[in-house]
């Protein structure tokens, strides 16, 4: 139970630290954050939580990363639908809370940050881009999570790694799909806008899911001997 609690407020911060930005501070008048601002803000999230709850339940804070340790032969098939529950309700627990906060002042949700391809895609990237895009950054994303939690890793910078790896992706795939490799995040703000965000978000669940547990397996075959 404990470790649960740890998902969910992990993913609960993912949700409000990066999905906020987004809403609330990357367009500002004058002194918005950016795309730059917000990447950060979704590093910086991964990066707090590794290291405050990460020695409780490793930090997973994505069904993603949680199917792809399991693949990587981490983690037990009991701890799958657990973690993915609570990772998902803190997820949707945020949006809500981002709900309230957006609203206070009089104004509509609007896209809520929420992920998208085609019309949906903030540069306007078709589905196959969306698709090879949310395949290649969770790959790469599971393989510096599985490669810098290795027993023979250099000790103590895992979470400096994963942040600044998500940072990166982040860089790279907001323009093409405000970038998800979170199944948590992308159904937390889909539930909220409804209509397209719904209805485009298999995309968001079945390619991040896809591209972690390819690399449970490759990490595999790379330190096999």
């Amino acid at each position: 139970m404990k470790k649960n609690v740890a998902e969910f407020l992990g993913t609960f911060w993912l949700v409000l630290g990066g999905c906020g930005s987004a809403m609330l501070a990357a367009g500002f008048p004058e002194f918005g954050i950016g795309f730059m601002g917000v990447a950060f803000a979704f590093g910086l999230t991964v990066l707090t939580i590794a290291y405050s709850l990460g020695h409780i339940s490793g930090a997973h804070l994505n069904p993603a990363v949680t199917i792809g340790l399991y693949m990587g032969g981490r983690i037990s098939a009991k701890e799958l639908l657990p973690y993915i529950v609570s990772q998902i309700l803190g997820a949707i627990t945020a949006a809500g809370v981002l709900y309230v906060i957006v609203t206070g002042n009089g104004n509509q949700i609007g896209g809520f940050a929420a992920n998208g391809y085609a019309e949906h895609s903030p540069g306007g990237y078709s589905m196959v881009a969306a698709i090879v895009t949310e395949f290649v950054m969770t790959f790469m994303f599971l393989i510096v999570i599985l490669g810098s939690t290795d027993e023979k890793a250099p000790k103590g910078f895992a979470g400096l790694a994963i942040g600044l790896a998500l940072t990166l992706i982040h860089l790279i795939s907001i323009p093409v799909t405000n970038t998800s490799v979170n199944p948590a995040r992308s159904i937390s703000q889909a539930i909220f806008v409804g209509d397209w965000a719904l209805s485009q978000l298999w995309l968001f669940i079945v390619i991040p899911i896809a591209g972690a547990a390819c690399a449970g397996f490759v990490y595999n075959y790379l330190k096999s001997k």
